[in-house]
Order: structure tokens, then C-alpha cells, then sequence
């Protein structure tokens, strides 16, 4: 800070304590001034904290940063957090950079929900049960992938375009280009190009979000795709192996056997784990009843490349996880859905001393979504112990620009989150599976609701009598009162049940 900088400063805050002290004059007066000094004392603080001055006097603000806020990642809750900072009247900026795929995929701003997630993912999930309800009607056609590749990826592309016209008009800095910490203060930003830049902020939020975690097997990375690739994949799939039993696998795995396409989904335990088993069983017996076919307690040891093309041959050995048995079978197309992995180990957080989980690479915080470095914070998926979603990532980014510029002291939710798996039976839930309300509160203390039913659109077309579930979760606090604790149900339309039911 310059020497007519902190002038200026002096200078506020005798401003400030002119003002403060003529108003505690005032007060004395009063018989009750004794109570108002350490109220009017606490408010006087507070205002210099908020004005940043107290830091400068104490020489947190000696170097003037270039920016107030940085954020790296221009996914749901970067974007979300930016804008509130900058609506406050913050020098914000945006870096967002997408490393291609192995087979060399890459997409635009807005994150994994808008590109390779929840947008692509549930405008397909719609095309498989239109597939389902032409089957009700007793019609056959044939599905054009190619349209409805191009139908998808033209709304991501608008959607794109929309987020970045919304940066600009929030007066936000965007650049294209990949961040990594040089100094606790400082980044690098490399462009596609190669062009380095160099950044520095008063505070940081990471909201890098995550990417696919591979096999680690020979010909995964050569032959396979995953959820980044299979949205904007050119040909149709054909014949599929789905790898893995995560919501990401069982929902991509639904909507191509929605779409007419022969579908395996190869399982090393048990369907989405942490989720509630039952409801998940449910889930996959329907998917099972309607075309996909299971392949339990097995894991993929090789992929070899039978025939090359559009979508080709492939090959794949895998072993059993319970004896010596091994499967071999061929495909048109491998999709490995096993996980995803936080994108926090390239980004120089060593440099910046954040902590990170060195097991996954989630990084802790406190309730305040502050990591172990005081002027850095982190939100969505990379958070460690906390729901990967979209609409949580951008309510925690709006409440952190609010407690960080506005004074307010709101702190996100992460418990009762309702969210759903759009499997081809629709998996609606909102707050404890019921393995973990049991571990937290005793099955003494629970009653359980739950009924089959079938739902009014199924009755014509004589579909699935009582496959549809709900089940309520309740804590019993006494004999007359219970504390509703959980929600769930698999119906076609679960999830918008459980978004209107919470």
C-alpha cells in the first residue's frame, strides 16, 4: 500500500470514529448509555471489517490485489458465486478451462450439469421414455441418433452462449484459460495457446468441479468413453457395456435401453452405494424387467480393440470379484461410469498451503466453505463429505458471496437436499437413506410408511401393476409426534414428486 494510499485510509477512519463517537455523546445523555457503548462499539467494528480498512491497518491489505474475488471453474456454483460477488460490487474474474477427454472431448462454459450432466443426461432420460410410451402405444419407429445428438448439443451450445453473456453483463471478468496457484495470492492462467497470465485476488473460491475416474486397465483410455464423451458422440453406441453401478451408470444405461439399444451393465457390488438399498434394488429390478441386462460381482481386467469404426468392435475380459471365474464378452461401445474424481490436483494447492484428502482429493472446509487457508475457499463437488449437485453448488456459491460482501451469515444446507436418479423408474429421494437414519437414530426410534402403487398413466396401457414405491422415514419423539425425516419414492415421474413433496 502507497504512502497516499494509507493517507487515505488514516483519513477514513477518523472519518468513521468522528462519526461514532458524536453518536455515543448522544447516547450518554441517556440514562441507558452504558448498554448502548457495546453495541455501538461491536457496529463500529463490524462497519470496518466489511469496509475492508481494519485488515489494512493491520496489514493484511498491504499489497493491492488486482481483483477482489477470483474464482476457478465456470461450472453451476463458480458462476453462481461470481455474480453475487460482483451484484455486491466486487472486481471479480472467472477462469474456466476444460481438458479434453482421451478421445479428445471438450466443452464449453457452465460445468458438467450444463454440458455432460443434468441437461444432456435428462434430455435423453425424456427421449428413453418416449421410447417406452411409443412401445405403450403399440408404434414402432426408428430412433435417428444423430438428431437427437444435434438437438441436444445445439441447447447446451445456447445455453453456453447464455452464461457467458450473463458474466459480461454482471460486469465479470471471463477467461478461458487453466488456473494453478503460484502464490498463496497469486495464479497462473495458461490459455489453449500456451499464453501464461498472471492473477492476483484478495480472496479465491475453487469450484473446479470433478471428471470421470478411468479403469485403470489396458485399452480403457484407448477404447472406452465416458458421460463427458457420450453426449455429443457422433454415431449411436449400439451394442453397450455400462461399467459400474453409480447414478451416472445406471441413468445412462436406462435411456439407451430406452432408445431400443441392447444395454449391459457390468456391477462390482452393490447399486448406488449411499443410497437406500431398498429403493435402489427397486430401481434396478425395474430396469432389469425392461430390457437391461445385469452382470454382478464383476470387474473389467482388459479391453482390446476387435475392429475399428464408428462405433466398432471391442472386446472386454473381466474376472469375477467371488472365485476364478472369468467373462469375456464383445461390444460396439464400453462406458466406464465407476466415479469421478475431484479435478484438485493440478492446480497448485500445495503452493497456496490448501489441505486436500490425499485418498480423494476432496478438499475439507469448515461451515463456511472455508478450506484450511483463511482467504481461499472451495464449493461443489470437490467438497469432501458433501451432495455433488447443482442446485446445492449454486445456493452455497450465492450465500458465500453474501457472507463474504454483505454481512449476512445464512450457511447452506447439505442435509435435507431432495434429489433424484433418472433411472428408467425414476428414484426420488430427500433427506437419510434408511441404513443411515437407523445408524443415527436407533431403529427403536423410527416408524416407517410405505406403499406400492400404480400410478394413473399406467392403468391404460395395463403397464406395471404395483411396481411403483414410496416410503416415509419418520423420527418418533413421543407418542403423538413424529419429525418427518425422510422421503422417498420410484415412480416414472419420481423426481418431480419429490420436488414438489419438499
Amino acid at each position: 500500500m502507497s504512502v497516499h494510499q494509507r493517507l487515505i485510509t488514516v483519513a477514513s477512519v477518523e472519518y468513521k470514529v468522528a462519526l461514532w463517537e458524536r453518536r455515543l455523546l448522544i447516547e450518554l445523555n441517556n440514562a441507558q448509555a452504558p448498554l448502548h457503548r457495546a453495541s455501538y462499539q461491536h457496529r463500529f467494528m463490524l462497519l470496518l471489517m466489511m469496509d475492508g480498512i481494519l485488515q489494512k491497518l493491520l496489514g493484511e491489505g498491504s499489497e493491492v490485489y488486482e481483483y477482489d474475488l477470483i474464482v476457478i471453474g465456470g461450472g453451476s456454483g463458480g458462476l453462481a458465486c461470481s455474480k453475487e460477488a460482483a451484484a455486491l460490487g466486487k472486481k471479480v474474474m472467472v477462469l474456466d478451462y476444460v481438458v479434453p477427454t482421451p478421445k479428445g472431448t471438450t466443452w464449453g462454459l457452465g460445468g458438467t450439469c450444463v454440458n455432460v450432466g443434468c441437461i444432456p443426461k435428462k434430455l435423453m432420460h425424456q427421449t428413453g421414455l418416449l421410447g417406452t410410451a411409443i412401445e405403450d402405444a403399440r408404434k414402432f419407429v426408428t430412433h435417428n441418433w444423430e438428431t437427437m445428438r444435434t438437438a441436444v448439443n445445439n441447447y447446451i451450445g445456447s445455453l453456453n452462449w447464455g452464461y457467458r453473456v450473463s458474466l459480461r453483463d454482471k460486469n465479470v471478468n471471463y477467461v478461458n484459460a487453466y488456473a494453478e496457484f503460484v502464490e498463496p495470492h497469486k495464479i497462473k492462467a495458461t490459455n489453449k495457446r500456451g499464453k501464461e497470465m498472471f492473477y492476483t485476488a484478495a480472496k479465491f473460491v475453487l469450484a473446479t468441479g470433478e471428471r470421470p475416474r478411468y479403469l485403470g486397465v489396458p485399452g480403457d483410455k484407448e477404447y472406452c468413453i465416458t458421460s463427458d464423451d457420450l453426449f455429443s458422440l457422433p454415431y449411436c453406441p449400439g451394442k453397450t457395456l455400462v461399467v459400474g453401478a453409480s447414478y451416472v451408470a445406471l441413468e445412462c444405461g436406462g435411456f439407451l435401453a430406452g432408445l431400443g439399444l441392447d444395454v449391459t451393465v457390468m456391477v462390482r457390488s452393490i447399486l448406488l452405494r449411499g443410497f437406500d438399498q431398498d429403493m435402489a434394488n427397486r430401481a434396478g429390478d425395474y430396469m432389469e424387467t425392461h430390457g437391461v441386462k445385469f452382470l454382478r460381482k464383476f470387474v473389467p481386467t482388459k479391453i482390446e480393440q476387435l475392429e475399428a469404426g464408428t462405433p466398432g468392435r471391442l472386446k472386454v475380459t473381466a474376472k469375477s470379484t467371488e472365485s476364478d471365474e472369468i467373462f469375456e464378452g464383445e461390444y460396439n461401445t464400453v462406458l466406464i461410469a465407476v466415479g469421478r474424481d475431484a479435478c484438485t490436483g493440478k492446480i497448485g494447492l500445495d503452493k497456496a498451503g490448501v489441505k486436500v484428502n490425499a485418498k480423494n482429493g476432496k478438499i475439507p472446509v469448515n461451515d463456511e466453505e472455508q478450506t484450511s487457508v483463511p482467504h481461499i475457499y472451495a464449493i461443489g463437488d470437490i467438497l469432501e463429505g458433501k451432495w455433488e449437485l447443482t442446485p446445492v453448488a449454486i445456493q452455497a456459491g450465492k450465500l458465500l458471496a453474501r457472507r463474504l460482501y454483505a454481512g449476512a451469515s445464512l450457511k447452506c444446507d447439505y442435509v435435507n437436499v431432495p434429489t433424484t436418479v433418472f433411472t428408467p423408474m425414476e428414484y426420488g429421494s430427500c433427506g437419510y437413506p434408511e441404513e443411515k437414519a437407523v445408524e443415527i437414530y436407533g431403529q427403536e426410534n423410527l416408524e416407517v410408511y410405505h406403499s406400492l402403487f400404480w400410478p394413473l398413466e399406467f392403468t391404460v396401457p395395463g403397464r406395471d401393476n404395483n411396481r411403483c414405491y414410496a416410503k416415509i422415514i419418520c423420527n418418533k419423539l413421543d407418542n403423538v409426534r413424529h419429525i418427518f425425516t425422510t422421503m422417498e419414492v420410484t415412480k416414472s415421474s419420481g423426481g418431480d414428486i419429490t420436488q414438489s413433496g419438499c
